[in-house]
């Protein structure tokens, strides 16, 4: 039986249907969506763009935490108390602005994973591997790896490779 026959058999993914609707993986969107390709995890290039600025916060949050950041941090405040000494110096007051992060969290505080999700919460004795603020957080990005899981396991029985995220269609 040659390539084209099994093809023609199985069908392609989208022969068989296209991938069926789902919720937004965004924590306060939620909205249901018809996705354009499989692995699709939002519903729109805003959601999207909502999802990657809070990656970058949540890297933003590990660095400050690493020896390096907190290394900067000094340095900054620093240079930050000098000035503050200079203006002092010169009987000019401050502004009321400050430079760097005023947080009011302990680094006891943990955060979500899920996208979009800013909650904090204190991992206790009872659950010290918790990665979520709640139930709901954990069961949405469940849902979308267990889909995604799914699909990377058809393409691979279509295609007779493994899929990789540079393959075209």
């Amino acid at each position: 039986m040659g390539p084209s026959q099994r093809c023609s058999e199985s069908g392609s993914v989208q022969a068989r249907g296209r991938p069926g609707p789902r919720l937004c993986l965004l924590k306060d969107c939620e909205q249901s969506f018809q996705p354009s390709d499989p692995f699709r995890r939002y519903c729109s290039s805003r959601c999207q763009a909502a999802a990657r600025r809070w990656q970058q916060q949540q890297a933003n949050r590990r660095y400050r935490a690493s020896e390096q950041g907190k290394c900067r941090r000094r340095a900054q405040s620093c240079r930050y108390r000098q000035r503050i000494q200079q203006h002092r110096q010169r009987d000019v007051s401050p502004c009321d602005g400050g430079e760097g992060y005023h947080y009011g969290e302990t680094s006891a505080t943990f955060w979500c994973r899920r996208p979009g999700c800013y909650e904090g919460f204190v991992k206790t004795a009872r659950s010290p591997l918790q990665k979520f603020c709640s139930a709901s957080c954990r069961q949405a990005l469940r849902r979308v790896l267990i889909r995604e899981r799914w699909w990377r396991r058809m393409l691979r029985r279509i295609s007779g490779h493994r899929w990789r995220a540079d393959d075209s269609w």
